[in-house]
């Protein structure tokens, strides 16, 4: 009788514990469930996240939905990645990166843009960037569509950014790329606070001194790097306004032309780079510093993260007020 009553108690316990509606089973029956499929697991669903970037919970997922099977899964993260994608392309991505590399006789610089300054500085951004711009440089063009195509550890970097949009949430796009060089100049780049990116070419000279240069280009962002670049329409614009303004003052006409020929020197001196003071030195021109380190300027291209996007304002007034009628 003693046996019977323990066996009995046994199996009532038993039995307590493998009902459904039981309080303690109830409490954890997802980690039950998680813990007998075998397939999922943390370690599974550290390794898919570890290959995807996706969220921890959406790895989980997505092992439940497909049984484990972690290539079925992945597959299954990459389309909703594409979605989200798709889903931010529209979204204003006006802050980001200027990113640059440099090869034989070329130099490259790439925008990369996101929507706030935050992920600008998030380390899975900046990692993107980079590997952005170490394919850029092997580009026979300045094609952000081919260089998106292009394969950096197994997959395109259009794959890869949308994978990023999906991990961090945010609209991430490279924009432009441009690049300068050619076997007999040299190119030097200079970026500032990751924000403005500044290309120099030169014949002659090195490389620091093209870095130099660029430096001064963007502190001073001249229009134009020589009087030659200058359109005639915008010469011809300056010289209308200036021949008006100088004709006002009653002098004859010969005199008026002496007056414009002066002011569209100094004009030229003023909107071109070799012409300007340089930054560093006031005593010299950036002409002068090129003409006594052996070097003559060919060109140089200038870029700024985010310049002609429309940011979108923030209206605090309406916001505030829409508050206000809605507690009211």
């Amino acid at each position: 009788m003693k046996f019977t009553g323990l066996l009995f108690f046994a199996l009532g316990t038993t039995s307590a514990f493998v009902q459904p509606s039981h309080p303690v089973v109830g409490k954890y029956s997802g980690l039950s469930t998680n813990l007998f499929m075998g397939d999922v697991t943390p370690k599974t669903i550290k390794q898919l996240r570890d290959a995807t970037g996706a969220g921890m919970m959406d790895c989980k997922k997505a092992l439940l939905e497909s049984d484990g099977d972690q290539e079925a899964a992945a597959n299954e993260l990459r389309k909703k990645g594409l979605a989200k994608a798709d889903k931010k392309a529209s979204r204003i991505a006006a802050e980001g990166k200027i990113v640059a590399s440099s090869g034989p006789g070329k130099g490259v610089m790439i925008e990369v843009n996101c929507e706030t300054d935050f992920v600008a500085k998030d380390g899975s951004f900046l990692a993107f960037c980079d590997k952005v711009a170490g394919a850029a440089v092997g580009m026979s063009d300045d094609s952000v569509e081919t260089l998106m195509a292009e394969e950096v550890d197994g997959e395109s970097l259009e794959t890869t950014r949308q994978a990023m949009v999906a991990k961090i949430g945010e609209n991430i796009q490279v924009r432009r790329m441009a690049s300068r060089g050619t076997a007999d100049s040299t190119v030097g780049a200079y970026i500032h606070m990751n924000r403005i990116g500044v290309l120099v070419e030169i014949e002659g000279g090195d490389e620091a001194l093209c870095t130099d240069i660029a430096m001064h280009v963007a502190a001073m962002n001249p229009p134009f790097a020589t009087a030659d670049e200058v359109p005639a329409e915008v010469l011809e614009k300056e010289k209308k306004i200036l021949t008006e303004q100088a004709l006002e003052s009653g002098k004859p006409a010969e005199i008026v032309e002496k007056m414009v020929e002066g002011r569209i020197r100094k004009y030229l001196e003023e909107i071109c780079l070799v012409s300007q003071n340089y930054v560093r030195d006031s005593g010299i021109t950036v002409g002068k510093l090129l003409e006594d380190n052996g070097a003559k300027m060919i060109g140089f291209t200038r870029i700024a993260v985010g310049e002609g996007i429309e940011k979108k304002e923030d209206d605090f007034a309406a916001e505030v007020a829409k508050m206000a009628a809605g507690s009211a």
